[in-house]
């Protein structure tokens, strides 16, 4: 299971309802903030999650609508004495660009709480035993971007009546067919696929940032249950879309409809557009579309 709270959903402008870039991502007690836009720390005590067990960022490129927050959250977490190491991940120029303004702020190698740095590559970032993070290129204006794929393992379990059936007791035995191996029982073998139910329950989150194209994407989206990606523009200002490095609503709905996308959730609206409208563009292509606003709440 994946909860998703959205902290900021808007554009490079804010607006009075719509704060900076910020998601939180929470599964199997773990936390981890993607991007952390300017007022961050605020949408988090307002949204009530606060700062408890926040020790990972993913930043999925350093446009400064996206980043300008940390150094706010890491005075905060100072003050509060956390004794936590905050973790940040992002493109090699990315980090260049974070190191750079905490080192203006609080001198080189120095901030008010413990931080280390982890370049992205893609393929693998995080493997937490209950899900894993990994992460993708994306193309934004010749930043070093990524995407982030979140995905919890289908389980087979057990099955009770197939266990009687054949006569397996309990105890280490049964423990070996969980675990997908053979056992042999009254000079029979039992095969783990006689007694294990089918896969269930994995889940796949994909949140894309800012992004002027999606063109290769699709191998890290495909059969997401959840797809967050921006949609900055309308269809009707696609040439200002392209001009910026964004997505349209249309575009987006467009790639959710191609990789059989369980649900659509657009964010990083332009103040120039109502949410209905964005909406209306959206769900005459792909049904299953929600515009997310600040304080949104989602399980998948």
């Amino acid at each position: 299971m994946f909860a998703l709270t959205f902290l900021g959903t808007s554009a490079s402008v804010p607006s009075a309802e719509r704060n900076h870039p910020a998601l939180l991502v929470e599964a199997a007690g773990k936390r981890v903030l993607i991007d952390c836009g300017e007022g961050t720390q605020r949408q988090l005590l307002r949204s009530g999650v606060g700062f408890r067990r926040l020790d990972r960022i993913l930043l999925t490129h350093a446009h400064l609508d996206h980043v300008l927050g940390i150094p706010g959250l890491f005075s905060t977490l100072g003050l509060r004495q956390t004794s936590d190491v905050m973790t940040i991940h992002g493109g090699l120029g990315t980090l260049d660009i974070i190191i750079r303004m905490l080192a203006g702020l609080w001198g080189a190698g120095r901030a008010p709480i413990a931080v280390k740095f982890a370049p992205l590559t893609a393929g693998r970032v995080i493997d937490a035993d209950e899900f894993t993070i990994d992460c993708f290129p994306v193309r934004h204006r010749d930043t070093d971007s990524f995407g982030f794929v979140f995905q919890s393992p289908a389980r087979r379990h057990l099955r009770p009546d197939r266990l009687v059936a054949l006569g397996v007791p309990d105890g280490p035995l049964r423990g070996e067919l969980a675990a997908g191996r053979p056992i042999v029982l009254a000079n029979r073998t039992d095969d783990p696929e006689d007694v294990l139910s089918p896969p269930s329950g994995g889940r796949k989150l994909v949140v894309i940032g800012d992004t002027e194209t999606t063109e290769g994407l699709s191998q890290y989206a495909a059969n997401a249950d959840m797809l967050v990606i921006e949609a900055t523009f309308l269809d009707r200002d696609a040439p200002t879309a392209r001009n910026y490095g964004h997505l349209t609503a249309a575009e987006a709905a467009s790639f959710a409809a191609a990789n059989n996308v369980g649900q659509l959730v657009l964010t990083h609206m332009s103040g120039r557009y109502e949410d209905e409208e964005i909406l209306a563009e959206a769900t005459r292509i792909f049904p299953n579309s929600r515009v997310a606003a600040d304080f949104d709440r989602l399980v998948i």
